[in-house]
């Protein structure tokens, strides 16, 4: 029988950072919470670095990870390590904690991101109950976080997070090395390459990029609910009613107004019945499943200790389809969260790990090649049988069955992938494909090595 996982994060336990649960650039308000990386102080190096990953801030890094065109024009693949000159990196205290660089100092952007992408990883591996070995571990032992704000884009790859910025119309840069959502999201992408595995090119389903979306969302959703200070002003301001418009719903805030995703849709797969173009798109019907089947076993939490009605709660899982329940549902919640706050946290952490031990088990238990929703959902519901005996069923089938997932499949691409693709890009790229470019000139080799190393 599942029981919770309770505080990954223990005070005083494993070597301090400082982290934004929210960018800085949406939330001004918002400061750093502290952070304890179960992982020994004096374990983690300079960079940060330890045995998993490293951070390096390039000098006149010029070119993304991938294939990338040579001095001549002959395109060849490029992938980590970075050769060339980078600055110093980012020094620990004398203890061994990186919690001493303040949030406005250029350097934070590394501490930052080595921060996050550690915490996450060693919280999904609690979910997994056992070590993520990296995808790419049989060329590169330790997964390179490359500092790189001149892409308008973060990606994960073959050894490698890129960490850039989204660049306004004015100019104005929003790092997404102060980003958690950012940073999670790319984790997750290494996670389901390392868990679910890289399917065969013959064998792809576009469902398969749209699930990869979505776990990566979730990713960074679940971790996410582990700070403090973002669950406190999430039920202050909703008083409990999560599927209002609120801070854990919206996935990589841009601004105060606009995010890349919302986790709460009404996205139905009947809406990619005759294809579809963008696997971001493709991924809400499973990603809003998602998030509905956690906010209905949060509410069950809820029923299950009295603070709300199973009226309530019943009404509560249809107001996506009938917005006109809203005023009734919120002034339930509101007459019920001021004497039950602590209950509240309570239910929404238990629902929170329940989800994340749920995704890590159906996960492990799915392959590649023709991956379908509807292979996610069936498997959504062996696994919840296994861990609670069934208890959730009817709430992850009739989510699963409101998406129309299993009733519709995603037809075919209805046109070649863009830059803002990731089912033809870096991130699918693996070493093998080197032996399919042009042959590149001894001479243009030779200074394509002086290029890399700054020679």
């Amino acid at each position: 029988m599942w029981r919770s996982l309770g505080d990954p994060n223990p005070e005083n336990c494993g070597a301090r950072f400082r982290l934004f649960p929210r960018p800085p650039y949406v939330h001004p308000d918002w400061p750093p919470e502290l952070v304890f990386v179960p992982t020994p102080p004096g374990m983690i190096g300079p960079g940060p670095s330890d045995e998993r990953m490293y951070v390096v801030n390039p000098v006149n890094k010029h070119d993304s990870y991938g294939i990338v065109p040579g001095p001549y024009g002959t395109p060849y693949l490029n992938l980590p390590p970075w050769r060339g000159t980078a600055l110093r990196p980012v020094q620990p205290t004398r203890d061994g904690h990186f919690d001493h660089i303040p949030a406005d100092a250029p350097e934070f952007a590394e501490v930052h991101s080595f921060g996050v992408i550690r915490f996450v990883l060693d919280l999904w591996e609690r979910y997994f109950g056992h070590r993520i070995e990296w995808h790419f571990a049989r060329d590169l032992d330790r997964l390179e976080i490359i500092m790189f704000p001149e892409l308008n884009n973060a990606r994960a790859g073959w050894g490698f997070i890129e960490v850039g910025a989204n660049r306004e119309e004015d100019g104005t840069l929003r790092p997404f090395a102060l980003n958690f959502d950012v940073l999670a999201h790319e984790l997750g992408h290494l996670i389901i390459y390392s868990v679910v595995g890289i399917p065969d090119a013959a064998e792809i389903e576009g469902e398969y990029f749209g699930f990869h979306e979505c776990a990566a969302d979730m990713t960074a959703l679940i971790a996410a609910g582990h700070f403090s200070t973002l669950i406190e002003r999430l039920l202050d301001e909703t008083h409990g009613n999560i599927y209002t418009f609120n801070e854990l719903d919206r996935f990589a805030e841009l601004t105060a107004t606009t995010q890349i995703r919302l986790a709460s849709n009404s996205v139905k797969m009947s809406e990619f019945a005759a294809g579809w173009s963008d696997e971001h798109e493709l991924s809400k019907p499973l990603c809003g499943a998602l998030f509905d089947i956690f906010v209905d076993i949060f509410q069950e939490n809820l029923v299950e200790r009295g603070v709300i009605t199973r009226e309530i709660a019943d009404l509560a899982d249809h107001v996506e389809r009938d917005p006109a329940l809203e005023p009734t549902i919120q002034a339930a919640f509101n007459a019920a969260f001021p004497y039950a706050r602590n209950a509240f946290c309570e239910a929404l952490a238990k629902a929170r790990d329940y989800m994340g031990v749920l995704m890590a088990e159906t996960w492990q238990h799915l392959s590649p090649n023709r991956l379908r929703y509807a292979d996610v959902a069936a498997v959504l519901l062996e696994v919840d049988r296994g861990l609670t005996g069934g208890r959730y069923r009817n709430e992850i089938a009739e989510s699963v069955e409101w998406r129309e997932i299993g009733q519709f499949t995603a037809g075919p691409r209805l046109q070649p992938p863009d830059q803002g693709s990731h089912s033809a890009s870096v991130r699918t790229i693996v070493p093998e494909i080197q032996c399919k470019l042009p042959h590149m000139a001894y001479h243009e080799r030779v200074l394509l090595a002086r290029q890399r190393t700054g020679r």
